[in-house]
C-alpha cells in the first residue's frame, strides 16, 4: 500500500509537468547496452606492478568493481593491498590514474616502512622509464617523490565492528571531499566479524548491507574497492577444505574474486570469480621492491 501511494503521488506530479509543456517520464535510468559495454572496456585499471597478474586481472584492478582477494597467511595480502594504494597514484602520463588512496586497517598490518619502500621503487621505475623514453622519444619528468605518494594514502585504523560500520558509511561524505580517491582497500573485511559475532543472521545481513554500501561507492565515484579476505576450513565432500571465511552468502557480495595460495614454493593467484575475466591463474613474488612476476620458468599464465 506504501509503494502505490508513492507512485500514485509520482504519477500526479508526472502529469502535472506534461501539461506545463514539459515532458517527464516516471522511470529514468534506461541505458543501451552498447554505451554500456564502451564505457566498461575504458574505465583505468591499477596495475599490481606484476604484469602476469595483471594479464589474467584483464590490466589490473578494474576501477567501478569490488574485488575480493583472500588467501592464508603470508601469501601475501597486505603486499598487494600496499602496492595498490602506492600504484594507483602513478600519474596519467605515465600510464596510471593519478589518484588517492584509503587505506582501512583492522588488524593492525599495515606498516608505513613497507609502504615507503614500495613508493621509492615506485619512483625509482618511472625515473628508469623516463630515461628509456628519452633516448627515443620526449618524455615527461618525474615530479612525483616517495613523501608525496605517502602524504595520499588515508589511512584509517577501525578496532571494532562498530567502527568499520560507522566507517563505511562516512566513506560516501570523506570521497565527496577527496574526490581523487580512486581505491578503498580493507584489510581485511574479515576480522572483527569473526572474533566479536555471536549472531550469524544478523552479522550476514550487516556484510550484505556493508557490501551494498561498497558497491555504491564504486559505481558513484568510479573508483576501486579492494577486500582483502582471510580464510577458514570448510567441511566439502567428507573432508575439511580451505576456502574464504564469511561464508556461502558473502561469496556472492563481490563482482571479482582472486584466490592466492601456494604451489610448493610458489605464490600463485586464480581468478575464482567474474562476469567478465575467465577463469585463469598466475604466479607471483613479493620482493623488496614490491609485486613482481616471478622469476622462475612456470612464471607464464596458465588457462584453466
Amino acid at each position: 500500500s506504501e509503494a502505490f501511494e508513492i507512485l500514485k503521488m509520482a504519477n500526479q506530479i508526472s502529469g502535472s509537468s506534461s501539461c506545463n509543456g514539459r515532458s517527464s517520464s516516471l522511470v529514468n535510468g534506461a541505458r543501451n547496452a552498447w554505451d554500456m559495454l564502451n564505457e566498461e572496456e575504458a574505465l583505468p585499471r591499477i596495475t599490481t606492478s606484476c604484469s602476469d597478474l595483471d594479464k589474467i586481472l584483464g590490466g589490473g584492478i578494474s576501477c567501478r568493481d569490488v574485488t575480493e582477494i583472500g588467501g592464508v597467511p603470508g601469501i601475501g595480502k597486505t603486499q598487494i593491498g600496499i602496492q595498490l594504494s602506492v600504484n594507483v597514484q602513478i600519474p596519467r602520463e605515465f600510464g596510471g590514474l593519478g589518484g588517492k588512496a584509503i587505506y582501512i586497517d583492522t588488524e593492525g598490518s599495515f606498516m608505513v616502512e613497507r609502504a615507503l619502500q614500495i613508493a621509492q621503487a615506485c619512483v625509482e621505475d618511472m625515473e628508469e622509464y623516463t630515461g628509456y623514453m628519452h633516448k627515443h622519444f620526449k618524455a615527461s619528468q618525474v615530479q612525483m617523490k616517495p613523501r608525496d605518494i605517502l602524504e595520499n594514502i588515508f589511512y584509517f585504523r577501525v578496532c571494532s565492528y562498530t567502527e568499520q560500520i560507522a566507517l563505511v558509511n562516512h566513506l560516501d561524505k570523506f570521497i565527496s571531499e577527496n574526490k581523487d580517491v580512486k581505491v578503498v582497500i580493507v584489510d581485511s573485511i574479515t576480522f572483527h566479524f569473526r572474533q566479536d559475532f555471536d549472531d550469524l543472521a544478523q552479522r550476514t545481513r550487516v556484510l550484505s548491507e556493508m557490501a551494498l554500501k561498497f558497491m555504491k561507492l564504486a559505481k558513484k565515484f568510479s573508483l576501486a574497492v579492494v577486500l582483502l579476505n582471510q580464510v577458514t576450513t570448510k567441511y566439502t565432500e567428507g573432508s575439511f577444505q580451505l576456502a574464504l571465511a564469511l561464508g556461502d552468502s558473502w561469496s556472492h557480495s563481490c563482482t571479482n574474486r582472486v584466490i592466492l595460495y601456494w604451489n610448493g614454493d610458489e605464490r600463485y593467484a586464480y581468478i575464482d570469480k567474474s562476469p567478465s575475466l575467465p577463469s585463469a591463474s598466475a604466479s607471483y613474488t613479493v620482493t623488496g621492491r614490491g609485486l613482481r612476476n616471478s622469476s622462475s620458468s612456470s612464471k607464464r599464465v596458465k588457462m584453466m
